[in-house]
């Protein structure tokens, strides 16, 4: 690990790309170390620093054209974090984080800047701004349903090198005729690159994802003492239409306490 028995975290430019408060999902992150027991040394590269190698996780949030733009120009500057976050670490992509990562990004006046290259993806422009919150089914196994709100401009076209991250249920999805969120690496398991268009931030409100990350960055979690977040379940139902948390959706409603509601 990346300082003695610690996980490292890395949030890359928030300083860039922190307009929708996705460094949130880093401290859910560590919380959920912590409570389990682990250490864990959560590291902020801002675009004055040089990118880490040796941390186990790295996070790239969502912001605006012109960071998104600067964000590019620094991603390029240093080639090798291509190969950490593709095929070392576990990475988390968010909105113009995920779009950075694809093979190219085409702006509204038809500027167009090449990505990483992590995924098998290119955004253009949008006809409208995808808008609003967001029920999801993921891909991957040991993740349920997913909520989250998108605010996003460009439209993903997902190659046939990436896997979507989630199937819509209900709100927009990568693009207008895209009834899928996000992509991933092929593999649901060890190193790779998770990206979604959900905000929230989306750790915060999907802990099933979370885990999900960390099992794959260190290995089986010790089970998670369910008092520590007694409430987590029922407020997950007040982002969950009550008609998509019947049977058939993949959600299941936890049973309150006669005192409490989950509306």
């Amino acid at each position: 690990m990346s300082s003695g028995t610690a996980v490292g975290i890395a949030v890359l430019l928030p300083d860039l790309l922190g307009t929708y408060s996705d460094r949130g999902n880093a401290e859910v992150l560590a919380q959920r170390l912590r409570w389990r027991g682990i250490g864990v040394e959560v590291r902020t590269v801002t675009a004055t620093d040089a990118p880490p190698d040796g941390c186990e996780l790295y996070l790239v949030g969502g912001g605006e054209d012109a960071g998104q733009r600067l964000a590019a120009d620094w991603l390029r500057r240093h080639p090798s974090l291509r190969t950490t976050l593709a095929e070392r670490a576990v990475t988390l992509a968010v909105c113009a984080g995920m779009q950075l990562l694809g093979t190219s990004v085409t702006e509204r006046d038809g500027t167009r800047y090449a990505g990483l290259d992590v995924l098998d993806l290119h955004t253009v422009p949008g006809p409208r701004r995808a808008l609003g919150e967001v029920l999801g089914r993921p891909s991957l196994p040991d993740v349920g349903v997913v909520t989250g709100f998108a605010n996003h401009g460009g439209a993903s076209t997902l190659g046939p090198g990436a896997t979507p991250f989630a199937r819509i249920v209900r709100g927009p999805g990568n693009g207008p005729h895209h009834p899928v969120d996000g992509a991933r690496s092929p593999s649901a398991e060890g190193p790779g690159v998770v990206a979604t268009y959900l905000h929230g931030p989306v750790l915060a409100r999907n802990p099933d994802l979370a885990d999900h990350l960390l099992r794959r960055a260190v290995g089986p979690l010790p089970p998670l003492d369910p008092a520590r977040v007694p409430e987590q379940a029922l407020v997950r139902c007040g982002y969950v239409p009550a008609q998509d948390r019947r049977r058939g959706r993949g959600w299941s409603a936890p049973r309150p306490r006669p005192s409490e509601s989950p509306t």
